[in-house]
């Protein structure tokens, strides 16, 4: 069971752990990087990684009305939030071109513009 939400907390991790837009995303997720990163089931059985899913779910939540975000949605916001914060922790020398900044990019994540503060 998992405990209680602050939606308040949650809404405000994710909208810093997404630092990219909508549009940005789903520009991202049409290139041929964002399809060689991310599990993709345990033969790799998956047409798509889960990763590069919860890219397409976060296009929607972005879009979407604040009262409009549903219990779902709240879900999966609290897994990117989580999927994020671990997966920086786990920075390689080279981010540019690296299969890591790609998984995150996935996730709604562009490691480089952090860089840009």
């Amino acid at each position: 069971m998992t405990a209680p939400l602050d939606l308040e907390k949650l809404h405000a991790d994710f909208s810093a752990a997404v630092n990219m837009s909508a549009d940005e995303i789903e520009s991202w997720l049409t290139t041929d990087s964002s399809h060689v990163v991310g599990w993709k089931g345990a033969n790799g059985d998956r047409p798509e990684s889960v990763g590069h899913a919860s890219g397409r779910r976060i296009v929607q939540i972005l879009r979407k009305r604040r009262d409009g975000i549903t219990a779902d949605d709240y879900e999966h916001m609290r897994k990117v939030v989580g999927f994020v914060r671990r997966h920086s922790a786990q920075r390689p020398e080279n981010v540019y071109t690296s299969r890591w900044r790609y998984s995150l990019m996935n996730w709604g994540h562009d490691p480089l513009k952090e860089d840009d503060k």
